[in-house]
């Protein structure tokens, strides 16, 4: 069952009073980096204008092995820990998602986290208290039982539901300041990747049977989600918006088939379909729940997509779904630092055909290049009013943070958008 946690552990209760909504400094726009909050998140804009700061964020804080991770944020010291933490309380969202953060059981790491390092200042930078937090089991890592990658043998991460080395890698972590409604948080990590109509399952070549990699044995076991799809209802003062988190797999590191490339069509989808009017009546939740979002529901979609418009892997047109959605808005995040980066890096990034300021990973120069692959995507009737990726230029100190291969925060770069709401709007 999903655990639901605030500071130093406790079991949230659910969270359906209102609370006054927190908002941003004034914009920073397509600014290199953001800066430090003056209001601290609780301040205003005028007397009617309010703001909240939705982030993603793939920090890369998975290890190796179970109980690594809580052994590394058990001290206050580890260094990759420490300088993720400062990205974020530069950046000082209302409510983040964190990929690739390992799922431990009873939030443990969550806690530890918050604890010893958001809650510490660092390098100057003002703290970050999130009270609220939403983490819950992962497929990475979870043994199939099936071949799945059709290598002969029955082990390893490929052969996982979602590729992990054990269950829990490279899991997920929603943290907010303001309530999150635990009573209405939808968990999809079960559903079956069969049981989307026209799902675009994996050919295997070698056979003339059509969508054939995957045995019917196979698909009766085999989930969408790679990690899984999350919908956490934020309670924002009289207003609810739904933070809609996913992790897609990214689509390589397979064959002809294309099973990854596939699936991380799909996975991205899901999210199309869940928010379209009638599209999501296939859906069923953890819960046996089915159907998608209210079509009068405010809602954002945050995550590492692994999926860029125009280049890299991804099957053509799958991060289209959502920047095409009629229900979905496209602040498109942006920094100088991208920019500095890919004319800096040269190699596959001279022959990208997507505008570099909009890119958010700083991948190898050899192949894929620098990518646009994480998103911020609100509903159209949320109004926006900034946005940005922290990806300083090199001339900028903030810069340290990000640095070049090796990586000492992320290889993604924290993306973030400012939601200006009226005050007593229902």
């Amino acid at each position: 069952m999903p655990l639901r946690t605030q500071t130093r552990g406790l079991i949230a209760a659910a969270a359906t009073v209102a609370l006054a909504l927190g908002t941003a400094a004034p914009a920073l726009g397509a600014s290199p980096a953001p800066t430090d909050r003056q209001d601290g998140g609780h301040g205003h804009h005028g007397d009617r204008d309010r703001s909240l700061r939705v982030a993603t964020y793939n920090l890369s804080l998975n290890r190796n092995e179970p109980g690594q991770l809580v052994r590394d944020l058990s001290t206050g010291a580890d260094p990759q820990a420490r300088t993720v933490a400062e990205i974020i309380q530069r950046a000082q969202p209302d409510v983040v998602l964190l990929n690739e953060f390992d799922y431990v059981e009873g939030g443990e790491a969550a806690d530890l986290f918050r604890e010893n390092y958001l809650e510490v200042g660092q390098n100057g930078a003002r703290a970050a208290e999130y009270p609220y937090a939403f983490v819950a089991p992962s497929n990475t890592g979870v043994p199939s039982g099936f071949d799945l990658n059709n290598d002969g043998t029955v082990s390893g991460g490929d052969d996982a539901l979602g590729f992990g080395a054990f269950p829990g890698q490279y899991g997920m972590l929603v943290l907010s300041k303001h309530p999150i409604v635990t009573d209405e948080v939808r968990t999809f990590q079960h559903f079956l990747w069969k049981d989307m109509p026209g799902a675009l399952l994996p050919d295997d070549p070698a056979t003339p049977a059509p969508a054939d990699w995957y045995t019917a044995e196979e698909l009766a076991v085999l989930p969408l989600s790679s990690k899984s799809h999350w919908d956490v209802p934020v309670r924002v003062g009289r207003e609810t918006v739904h933070v809609l988190a996913s992790h897609p797999t990214p689509p390589t590191f397979d064959g002809a088939e294309d099973r990854n490339g596939a699936r991380n069509h799909d996975e991205i989808r899901f999210w199309s379909d869940y928010v379209t009017p009638r599209a999501g009546r296939y859906m069923y939740d953890d819960e046996g729940r089915r159907g998608g979002l209210s079509p009068s529901a405010s809602f954002v979609i945050v995550g590492d997509q692994n999926a860029d418009p125009l280049d890299g892997d991804s099957v053509d047109a799958a991060i289209d779904q959502l920047l095409h959605n009629r229900r979905i808005q496209d602040p498109r995040p942006s920094s100088q630092g991208a920019v500095e980066a890919a004319r800096l890096q040269a190699g596959a990034n001279t022959t990208h055909r997507a505008d570099p300021r909009y890119d958010t990973a700083d991948f190898a120069d050899t192949a894929p290049g620098n990518l646009r692959a994480d998103y911020v995507l609100p509903s159209r009737d949320l109004r926006v009013s900034g946005s940005g990726v922290f990806w300083p230029v090199q001339a900028d100190p903030l810069s340290a943070l990000t640095g070049v291969y090796p990586f000492p925060s992320s290889d993604h770069r924290l993306v973030w958008v400012d939601i200006a709401l009226k005050r007593g709007k229902r």
